[in-house]
C-alpha cells in the first residue's frame, strides 16, 4: 500500500507535497495496486484531510502541469505558477463556482456569471457536468449550444469578443482524468466527492478575484486554510445556512476571504437586497420541474420573466462578482448594475450572441461528420 494510503487512513501524519508526487508518479505509470484509487478516493471523500495534506496535495498538481499555457496578459506561464505569487491577472477578470452539493437548484453560478459579463466583469467561468445536480453547468451549456473553450488562447479570445468564456477541462490536473479512468467501472461521482469539494482550487484560471459557493461548512477550515495560501488573487469562500453553494439574498451570508479581512457579512454589505424566509427562498431556487425544459427556465430568469428569490439571488451573485473583481468598489452600485443587466435583457442578449457565434455551428458541423 502506497503511504499516502496510509496516512490517510491512519490520520497519524500530514502527507506532504513529495508523498504526493510519488503517489501521481505511480498513478502516471500504471504502477499502483488494484484498488488503490478507489481506496484513495474513498477515504478522502469520507473525511476532509488537514488543511496542510490538502494544501501539499494542490501543490504537488500545480507543479505537474504542462510546461508552457498560454496567459491571459498573452505571456507563457511556467509549470507550477497556477498560485504563484506575482503572476499576472487581468484586471476585472473573475471566476464563480460551487462545491457542489446542498439543495437542488437552478443553475445559480452560470446565470450570475452571464450577468456579471453583462454589466462588464470579464468571467472566467468554469464548472463540471452534473455531480449532486440534474444538471451541472457543463450540461446546461451543451443544452445551449455553448462550447466550452479547449485552450487558453481560445478562452482569452472569447474574453475578448464577449467578456465571458466557460473554460473546459483542461484547466484540470490530468491526474484527476487519471483518477477518473482508474476507477472504472465505477463513476467518479460515487466516490469522488472529494474532487468536486476541491474542484474550485484544481482548475487554473487566470483571474483576479474567485468566488467559491460551499455548501457544507465542515469544509471551510480546511478550505480556508487553502485560500490562505493563494496570492495571485482575491478568494471569497461562501456559504449559508440554507446548504445552497451560491450566495442567497434571503439569508445570512457569511464570506471568509484570503484578503487580510477574517469574515463579512454580506447581507450586512447589500442591505439593498430582498429579504425572505429561508424555505421560501429554497422553493424559488428549485431546478425546472417536471415537465418544463431546462433551457426555457434558465432563460426565463435571465429575462427578467421570473421574480423573487431566483431574480434576486442571481442579482446578488453577479453584483459579488463585480465588486470582488473590483470593477465596482461599492455594494448598491453593484447591485443596480447587475439589476439592470438583468432587466435591460443585456443578460440575455449575451447568450443569444454565444449561441449564434460561428464556434457553435463549426463545432455542431463536426460533431454531425
Amino acid at each position: 500500500m502506497h503511504e499516502v494510503l496510509r496516512a490517510l487512513i491512519d490520520r497519524d501524519r500530514t502527507v506532504d507535497q513529495e508523498m504526493w508526487g510519488s503517489f501521481w508518479d505511480r498513478l502516471r505509470d500504471g504502477a499502483l495496486r488494484s484498488g488503490e484509487t478507489v481506496a484513495l478516493l474513498s477515504s478522502l471523500s469520507t473525511r476532509m484531510p488537514d488543511g496542510e495534506t490538502l494544501v501539499a496535495m494542490l501543490r504537488s498538481l500545480d507543479e505537474r502541469r504542462p510546461d508552457v499555457a498560454a496567459r491571459s496578459d498573452g505571456t507563457a506561464r511556467p509549470a507550477g505558477t497556477a498560485r504563484a505569487e506575482g503572476t499576472a491577472r487581468p484586471d476585472g477578470t473573475a471566476n464563480i463556482v460551487g462545491t457542489g452539493g446542498g439543495p437542488a437548484t437552478f443553475n445559480i453560478s452560470t446565470a450570475a456569471a452571464f450577468v456579471a459579463a453583462a454589466l462588464g466583469v470579464r468571467v472566467v467561468k468554469t464548472g463540471s457536468r452534473a455531480y449532486t445536480s440534474t444538471c451541472g453547468s457543463h450540461d446546461l451549456l451543451d443544452r445551449l449550444g455553448i462550447a466550452t473553450t479547449t485552450s487558453y488562447e481560445q478562452t482569452d479570445d472569447l474574453l475578448e469578443r464577449f467578456g465571458i468564456a466557460f473554460p473546459g477541462n483542461f484547466v484540470y490536473p490530468r491526474e484527476v482524468a487519471l483518477l477518473a479512468r482508474s476507477i472504472v467501472p465505477m463513476d467518479l461521482r460515487m466516490i469522488g466527492g472529494f474532487v468536486n469539494s476541491v474542484g474550485p482550487f484544481l482548475a487554473a484560471v487566470p483571474v483576479r478575484a474567485q468566488i467559491v459557493g460551499v455548501s457544507d461548512r465542515s469544509l471551510l477550515p480546511a478550505l480556508g486554510q487553502v485560500a490562505a495560501t493563494v496570492t495571485d488573487r482575491r478568494i471569497w469562500l461562501c456559504s449559508n445556512e440554507l446548504g445552497v453553494d451560491e450566495l442567497v439574498d434571503s439569508v445570512d451570508n457569511v464570506v471568509l476571504t484570503n484578503d487580510g479581512t477574517d469574515a463579512i457579512s454580506l447581507w450586512a454589505a447589500a442591505p439593498e437586497t430582498g429579504a425572505g424566509a429561508g424555505t421560501d427562498a429554497i422553493a424559488g431556487l428549485r431546478p425546472a420541474g417536471a415537465g418544463e425544459d431546462v433551457v426555457d427556465h434558465f432563460l426565463g430568469v435571465l429575462s427578467g420573466e421570473r421574480t423573487g428569490p431566483a431574480t434576486r439571488t442571481v442579482r446578488l451573485n453577479a453584483a459579488a462578482l463585480a465588486v470582488a473583481s473590483g470593477l465596482i468598489a461599492e455594494w448598491p452600485e453593484a447591485i443596480r448594475a447587475a439589476d439592470d443587466a438583468l432587466r435591460s435583457g443585456a443578460a440575455r442578449d449575451l447568450v443569444d450572441r454565444l449561441r449564434a457565434r460561428p464556434a457553435r455551428r463549426a463545432v455542431a458541423a463536426a460533431r454531425a461528420r
